[in-house]
């Protein structure tokens, strides 16, 4: 019997590879709106970061999520990712 294969995604802040569940997703829609995705599914451009907020301000302070989205990311879009990183917790 074969074993499932676990998909695994780079985090944005630390570049760790890991099992896709154990990251959320940072979403671009195609309005341009920049939110979390905890489920996954919304539609548009994503970018994973661990469920930790020291990760997300690595990658603010690299300015890793606007080149993966390749747009500028405001500075309140990060407070409001880390409050609701924190809210997940």
């Amino acid at each position: 019997m074969q074993t499932k294969r676990v998909p695994l995604r780079k985090c944005t802040g630390c570049g760790e590879m890991k099992p896709k569940k154990e990251l959320v997703r940072v979403v671009r829609s195609p309005e341009g709106e920049i939110s979390l995705d905890l489920i996954g599914k919304a539609a548009g451009r994503g970018a994973y970061l661990c469920r930790d907020a020291a990760c997300l301000r690595q990658a603010h302070k690299a300015h890793r999520l606007e080149r993966a989205f390749s747009c500028e990311v405001p500075a309140n879009v990060y407070e409001r990712l880390e409050e609701e990183l924190n809210a997940d917790e």
